[in-house]
């Protein structure tokens, strides 16, 4: 590691992206988040293993989904004043047990309480995750929060595959072959661990200088506040209708257009593709024209696709699914991002929010939606999901803090 300068790390900081960190953590979150996306994919083994309705499937998601929102600000919250690089590796040590309890899950209530595991394991890895993308990002945060969050989007599309190759065809069981993969995340998220903690006085002076330069976007304390609402708003749009696809998606292809149970999750699988590489556009596009241009694009730019979706055939709606994940998906970066530029200094608290309200409102819109489903039809919970994404408009109450230079 290179001499720190006089007035501390920010010359580094700004200057030296570390690269083989970032990749390391988004290759953890690639490990982290496939091993919970073979539990979304596997939801109609489950569902016909245990004779479930879509409003238990919904429920089962929810679980997850809270248990890792409820905790992920107040982990943050903790981290910001005590940094705790040793916390990686426990938290995927959490999932994999969490992982393992699914395979062995008799009944429904030992599945809430398998997937609640995971919640937990999420809630400790994303808050310092994030921290380590941001720490390691020499200032080019937008393309830094890209690589970790293309990992975990590369991860969730990896889950229908491992699904559909393992899971499908052995049986629930299988389902614990998956657990290799949290063990080469607890590997790796120990070397990462070792680099971040002997970077606590780097990180620390990058936050100092961040507070210390805090008032240079000349939003008022008000201002904040009403910015915050409104990205949170977009959150809700964007991860309502992304639970209609990562957890329905395969129902409404096999109801409308009977496709297999395999078919279902390659489709799934083409759709989560896109949503990686929209991603990695994200960030770095971020950087460059501006978070909120990215943010009005990102969200508002997916409509006319998301109100055709429901009325084609299946070619059409393969096509349009990864259009849209490939738009919608560019906007969380974005978010997140101007989210820490509004309140510099306190990344492991905006980063549990952000992500922890993703997670709850992903999980409540699973559970929503499958109950729509049960009292409707799958198709009619696509076609009101095909109208959220207008909720985009609000992105005009943002102001405008500037382009990174």
């Amino acid at each position: 590691m290179k001499t720190l300068s006089h007035d501390g790390i920010q010359p580094l900081a700004a200057s030296q992206t570390v690269y083989p960190i970032l990749f390391a953590v988004s290759i953890s979150h690639f490990l982290n988040d496939a091993i919970q996306s073979v539990t979304t994919a596997v939801y109609p083994v489950l569902k016909d293993n245990f004779s479930l309705s879509f409003a238990q499937i919904g429920i089962i998601t929810l679980v997850f989904q809270i248990t890792a929102s409820i905790l992920q600000p107040f982990v943050g919250l903790y981290t910001d004043k005590r940094p705790t690089p040793r916390s990686l590796a426990i938290g995927m040590l959490f999932s994999l047990s969490g992982l393992l309890c699914i395979a062995f899950a008799s009944n429904f209530y030992y599945l809430l309480a398998s997937v609640s595991l995971l919640g937990i394991g999420s809630s400790i890895f994303h808050p310092e995750a994030s921290r380590v993308a941001h720490l390691a990002s020499g200032g080019k945060k937008g393309l830094a929060q890209s690589i970790f969050q293309v990992g975990g989007n590369a991860g969730s599309a990896l889950g229908p595959v491992l699904a559909a190759l393992i899971v499908v065809p052995l049986g629930q069981r299988a389902i614990g072959w998956v657990g290799v993969l949290a063990v080469l995340g607890i590997l790796l998220l120990t070397y990462v661990g070792n680099w971040y903690q002997h970077n606590m006085r780097v990180k620390a002076a990058t936050q100092a200088t961040t507070l210390a330069f805090s008032g240079s976007s000349q939003v008022s304390n008000r201002r904040i506040m009403v910015s915050i609402l409104v990205l949170l708003i977009l959150i809700f749009s964007k991860y309502f209708y992304m639970a209609s696809m990562t957890s329905y998606f395969t129902f409404y292809l096999i109801d409308k257009f009977k496709v297999t149970v395999q078919q279902s999750q390659i489709y799934l699988f083409a759709f989560l593709v896109s949503v990686a590489l929209g991603t990695i556009a994200g960030g770095p596009l971020g950087d460059k024209f501006g978070r909120k241009v990215i943010i009005w694009v990102s969200i508002l730019g997916a409509v006319p696709f998301t109100l055709l979706l429901p009325h084609v055939g299946l070619e059409t709606t393969i096509l349009l699914a990864m259009i849209i994940g490939l738009i919608i998906s560019s906007a969380f970066s974005a978010i997140l991002v101007y989210a820490t530029d509004l309140i510099p200094g306190k990344i492991g608290l905006v980063s549990g929010l952000f992500f922890g309200f993703a997670f709850g409102m992903g999980g409540i819109g699973s559970a929503v939606l499958g109950w729509l489903a049960d009292q409707t039809s799958i198709n009619y919970v696509f076609s009101v999901c095909s109208y959220l994404p207008l909720l985009g408009i609000i992105t005009i109450l943002l102001p405008s803090i500037g382009k990174r230079k």
